[in-house]
């Protein structure tokens, strides 16, 4: 084949990428006039028998093209979650207007190239307006600024599927004056991080976050003795990488590209597949639709006396509101003292719903409701 062959079929490859970008978002806007159907005849966002006979059908016909059934359920599954995403969110904007503008000031741990900057994009990316980033280098600035008034949202993470759930965030949350409005999930690719030109075997020094730390401990034992140094965010650690000789970061690859740093070692994660979960959180709660998947969050404490925790679940149990993750957190001041945050697959406007937080009251010490947003954890439709 010759070096002219080769450019034309490249040639012919780009001229079908760009059709099928046309397509999808043609596919898209299409989209976003069906979900003003639903809204206005009350039907769910969702429709799982659809997308499983659609799917079925897709992958038959893909099959007489030559194309492998796990290739076009990859390709699928991810058109059809942001189909599903852009109408849920079109919806919420619809119910809260007033929480809609032309820019969002959003707070974040880090600078540019953080996972919580990814995040940030990632989650706006499907709602109208401009996004004014503000980076933070500490959880409780992110709060700060939203109870001030100085962002309109902040980002917040709160669990990883390899490190577990970031307590600083949960202990943060029992006295932080915001609303949860949102959350967002968003993989977490970590690489080691060093000046162009720096060998694996003339590090010596090791920068990071607690959390990437946590999430690549298993790469970090096998390099031996080296130096570790915590960071209170990524941004910084990429920094001081920067400024420290002979010596790595951990972070994603496109953070290393902005600070000029070049990529040692990619997939250092204990699990291949690595996901960080994200809140959004805002100075007052938002609205969120009955047609829509919903989650509640709520902190309780429980009273001193055998069996209370048992009885609060119980009630979650007979008014069949599904609990998704159950965590305790100490009383800060207060000694063997316990609240747990729980999530729950509800929405408050529920009348079932408003009828367990009630009795709830009865074997709480107190309850308080962190917020009611839209859950954007799909599960994909099983083939």
């Amino acid at each position: 084949m010759s070096i002219d062959t080769l450019n034309a079929l490249r040639h012919d490859i780009n001229e079908i990428d760009s059709d099928l970008l046309v397509l999808l978002a043609k596919r898209r806007r299409i989209s976003h006039s069906v979900v003003e159907y639903k809204i206005a005849n009350n039907k769910p966002i969702r429709d799982e028998a659809r997308e499983q006979a659609l799917l079925e059908k897709l992958i038959s016909y893909g099959k007489s093209l030559g194309l492998d059934a796990y290739y076009i359920n990859n390709v699928f599954q991810t058109i059809l979650e942001d189909s599903v995403l852009n109408q849920q969110a079109m919806l919420q904007k619809n119910l809260n207007p007033e929480a809609m503008s032309e820019s969002h000031r959003v707070a974040y741990l880090g600078g540019q190239g953080s996972y919580s900057q990814l995040a940030c994009h990632k989650y706006f990316s499907r709602r109208p307006g401009k996004v004014i980033e503000m980076g933070c280098s500490s959880f409780e600035q992110i709060t700060g600024k939203v109870e001030s008034g100085q962002a309109d949202f902040g980002l917040l993470p709160i669990e990883n599927t390899s490190s577990g759930s970031i307590n600083e965030v949960f202990d943060l949350l029992q006295h932080a004056q915001v609303s949860i409005v949102g959350e967002v999930t968003h993989s977490v690719e970590h690489c080691l991080l060093a000046m162009p030109g720096t060998e694996l075997s003339h590090i010596n020094k090791i920068f990071a976050h607690p959390q990437p730390f946590a999430q690549c401990s298993r790469f970090i034992q096998g390099l031996g003795d080296i130096q570790h140094e915590t960071c209170d965010s990524t941004f910084h650690a990429l920094q001081s990488a920067v400024e420290t000789a002979n010596s790595a970061a951990i972070g994603s690859a496109q953070a290393g590209k902005n600070v000029g740093l070049e990529v040692i070692k990619s997939g250092l994660a204990n699990q291949s597949e690595n996901h960080s979960r994200f809140i959004v959180v805002a100075r007052k709660p938002l609205q969120v639709s009955k047609q829509i998947p919903t989650k509640t969050s709520l902190i309780m404490a429980t009273k001193q006396q055998a069996g209370s925790l048992a009885d609060a679940l119980m009630i979650f149990k007979h008014h069949q509101i599904n609990l998704v993750k159950l965590e305790s957190r100490p009383v800060p001041g207060n000694p063997w003292e316990e609240v747990f945050y729980v999530d729950l697959e509800a929405n408050l406007d529920d009348l079932h719903v408003k009828q367990a937080l009630e009795e709830l009251k009865e074997h709480t010490q107190y309850t308080r409701v962190l917020g009611c947003y839209q859950s954007e954890s799909l599960q994909a439709v099983s083939m």
